[in-house]
């Protein structure tokens, strides 16, 4: 295995379980979830792991190819989006604070699938721009000891 598909599977799990385990998704002795979990945590809590895994070799440095720049904390804003997308709306003390028992279950329940969808999509798009960013890097590392033929006038 390289460097990047071990550092890839280590960062899906850890990230599995600091998902996972929170919400409930895991079942633990320390944590009872307080509503069921639906079908579709399943789905978006594997995908954000797997993006948050793959995300994770792009910043693995390669000799040959300079480390393109961050995405700003699409990452970590992705990541946390699923976290409350799939977790328990009444055991997320910050949403009972807000809204109530009531209103957890009321507003936030039913949004919580378009924050799944809006945590896979910034997770994807950083993804995305982190592997244009190396392909562009690698680009200009090729090119840079080769010089450009001048167009005649």
């Amino acid at each position: 295995m390289t460097r990047r598909m071990v550092v890839g599977v280590v960062a899906a799990v850890v990230v599995a379980l600091l998902i996972g385990i929170p919400t409930g998704i895991i079942e633990t002795p320390w944590y009872t979830r307080m509503t069921p979990v639906l079908w579709w945590n399943y789905p978006v809590w594997a995908l954000s792991s797997v993006l948050s895994g793959v995300l994770a070799t792009t910043y693995v440095r390669d000799a040959s190819v300079p480390v393109p720049a961050t995405e700003g904390g699409k990452t970590l804003t992705g990541t946390m989006l699923s976290v409350f997308a799939v977790g328990c709306p009444i055991c997320n003390k910050l949403v009972v604070l807000a809204l109530g028992v009531s209103g957890a279950l009321t507003w936030f329940a039913p949004i919580q699938p378009l924050l799944a969808v809006a945590s896979l999509g910034l997770l994807a798009y950083a993804l995305r721009a982190r592997r244009r960013a190396a392909v562009a890097c690698r680009l200009r590392a090729s090119n840079a000891g080769v010089a450009t033929p001048t167009a005649p006038v």
